[in-house]
């Protein structure tokens, strides 16, 4: 009995610590570039997303909200770039310590990658985008942590 209850109480502990890890992910990251800030948030119980939430150069010189005008599907050639959702459906893995199944979305070339995402410390988000399911054919980028949106 007593040993049943030491392992309960690991594999407890060892739950409430992945999931502790697993919304570190969440908030505010500043893309490598400095030209653009995601924010990251939870959909659902288990999914993470993430949209660009502010631009350091969000309109065209006529005045213009810059679009996603590289889109392959033209009907979506419209859709402005801020509040585009560039990030969608990774989930923590906590046997490799991170976030991935999920794609990422460039709007500066209108593709799409299979990608997954892993915290270098708490303030470095290291990120790789990848094709034919091949994690080694890819790019890779780094995003920094920022506390609040940008204005």
């Amino acid at each position: 009995m007593k040993k049943k209850s030491i392992v309960l109480l690991v594999m407890t502990l060892f739950g409430i610590a992945a999931f502790a890890q697993e919304g570190r992910v969440l908030g505010y990251w500043l893309t490598e570039e400095g030209q653009s800030q995601i924010e990251i948030y939870k959909k659902g119980d288990y999914q993470y997303y993430g949209k660009i939430v502010w631009l350091d150069e969000p309109f065209e010189e006529d005045g213009s909200a810059k679009l996603d005008d590289e889109n392959p599907d033209r009907a979506l050639r419209s859709r402005p770039l801020l509040g585009l959702e560039i990030l969608k459906g990774f989930s923590y893995d906590a046997s490799k310590s991170e976030w991935s199944g999920g794609t990422i979305y460039d709007p500066e070339n209108g593709r799409t990658y299979s990608a997954y995402m892993r915290l270098d410390g708490n303030n470095t988000l290291r990120m790789r985008g990848y094709v034919m399911g091949m994690r080694f054919l890819g790019r890779s980028t780094h995003w920094t942590r920022e506390h609040r949106l940008r204005e």
